[in-house]
């Protein structure tokens, strides 16, 4: 019963929130259990979190500008463009 509550108030808590926080939640959720599953340790679970956050934050704040992508000039500079 205590876990059914708890996902409860984490789905409710989950729907107020953007695009992008969305994405890093889910991100750094998922980053934390593959780093655990392939190193074992929790280093590797917190290294996998953050890179998995600031993964799923990207991801998410892009889809949140629908019609934009994003692009690479020719010396490596990124920047948001109408797709084609």
């Amino acid at each position: 019963m205590n876990k059914a509550i708890a996902l409860i108030l984490i789905a409710l808590s989950a729907a107020s929130c953007t695009q992008t926080e969305k994405g890093a939640g889910i991100g750094a959720v998922s980053g934390a259990i593959i780093g655990g599953a392939i190193t074992g340790n929790v280093r590797g679970a917190a290294v996998g979190a953050a890179i998995g956050g600031v993964s799923g934050a990207v991801i998410g704040n892009v889809s949140e500008q629908p019609g934009q992508c994003y692009y690479r000039d020719r010396y490596g500079r990124r920047y948001i463009d109408d797709c084609p």
